[in-house]
């Protein structure tokens, strides 16, 4: 596949929810996508899910699977890093093929800073819960292609 933007998606992993956010096809600004759900916990091994991400990949013709890696606040890697390593792994299987990249970034603080911009904007408690993990991909999604805009 070639490539013919620099359009990204952002993953912020969860046990539950798992955010998703999408960049202009420029590579320059994030925005909310979408909630995905699922059962299980994080590393599980589930094709139908994995397969719905690698299905809005290939919707938004992107070249990147962004997904947030869980670090400790001192840089540290505890087993929710290792799952959501495990979890990318899987996810580059399957985007391979169609010459998708996956990479993991640093969400440190992605969750606290989209609690932050979601209390100062004033939404309500149940519209926050359904946002959050969106937000947080977004912000995670920025961050890196800020990163990698910037060298």
């Amino acid at each position: 596949m070639q490539r013919k933007s620099l359009r990204s998606i952002g993953i912020d992993l969860g046990e539950r929810r798992v955010g998703i956010a999408v960049s202009d096809s420029s590579g320059s600004v994030a925005t909310p996508l979408m909630t995905l759900y699922r059962n299980g916990h994080l590393g599980d091994t589930n094709d139908e899910f994995y397969q719905k991400i690698v299905d809005l990949a290939l919707e938004y013709q992107v070249a990147f699977v962004v997904v947030g890696l869980p670090v400790n606040m001192d840089g540290s890697e505890g087993a929710t890093a290792e799952s959501a390593r495990y979890e990318a792994g899987l996810l580059a299987k399957l985007c391979a093929p169609n010459g998708i990249d996956v990479v993991l970034v640093d969400e440190r603080l992605s969750s606290t800073s989209s609690l932050a911009i979601l209390n100062s904007g004033g939404t309500p408690g149940r519209k926050k819960k359904k946002v959050i993990d969106q937000v947080a991909a977004s912000i995670l999604l920025q961050s890196w292609l800020d990163r990698a805009r910037n060298g």
